[in-house]
């Protein structure tokens, strides 16, 4: 076959964007084979390996089929890998309920139906309103919302519900990385979506499919975490199914 100019040209291109495509991801460890739980830890009877992805279920309750069997959130733990400053990326898929991906987080104990992780966590769901957002499990709640840029400061007092004194977490909004409803467009629903987490000292931020969801910088003193387990959620609610491939992590230095 003789190789006309446009021929070459469209070779150069594949070639460029093949180098392109490998240089973004050197650096990249998967942590996950494919086939099986291998280095992590959950509820067998909720957690399994499904079409080459790890796979949580709900399943139905059997006193209400409209609301799922767990009484507790619960998670599948990564056994290996201790999370500090990172960016790790992967593939995930909802049908129904929420989710989401611990990091810098620790197991707080065991419940009924598996670990018990408190943490940050890259949330997701298939609803409309917290995929991307940073929640703290367990712990100070909502550190952003979706396209938000935040400073996390140290307590403050304040007034509860029951007109009760209490100390809570000082979230400032300092400016924005988006708009909630262009992000929320981006998110393919029931569908596989490309989920960036980059965690740099004090400094963490989201990506869903290529858009930033949120930058939070965190100067919560002793509530910040430096480092911890990752992990991945199945949240109390309606029966639900969740699923991840692909996931890789790159250690920041």
């Amino acid at each position: 076959m003789k190789l006309t100019p446009r021929l070459l040209t469209l070779a150069s291109s594949a070639l460029l964007s093949f180098s392109a495509m490998a240089a973004d991801e050197a650096g990249f460890k998967s942590i996950f084979n494919g086939t099986d739980l291998t280095g992590w830890e959950g509820n067998p009877k909720l957690w399994s390996v499904k079409d080459g992805a790890i796979t949580g279920i709900t399943p139905p309750s059997e006193k209400d089929p409209k609301r799922g069997a767990i009484t507790h959130n619960t998670f599948l733990v990564n056994k290996d890998l201790t999370t500090k400053d990172f960016e790790l990326r992967l593939s995930y898929r909802i049908v129904n309920g929420n989710s989401g991906i611990q990091y810098r987080s620790k197991v707080l104990r065991q419940g009924d139906w598996g670990p018990i992780v408190g943490g940050y966590q890259a949330d997701f769901e298939a609803g409309k309103t917290y995929s991307g957002i940073l929640y703290e499990e367990q712990g100070r709640g909502i550190l952003a919302q979706r396209g938000q840029k935040t400073t996390v400061k140290g307590e403050k007092e304040v007034e509860g519900k029951d007109g009760k004194k209490q100390r809570k977490s000082e979230v400032e909004v300092t400016g924005a990385v988006g708009k909630t409803d262009e992000i929320q467009a981006a998110i393919k629903n029931e569908d596989w979506n490309e989920y960036v987490v980059i965690a740099k000292g004090n400094h963490l931020q989201h990506f869903i499919n290529g858009k930033q969801t949120v930058d939070v910088t965190d100067d919560g003193g002793a509530k910040a975490a430096k480092e911890g387990i990752l992990a991945l959620q199945i949240h109390v609610g309606p029966p639900m199914t969740v699923q991840f491939k692909n996931l890789r992590i790159k250690e920041l230095k």
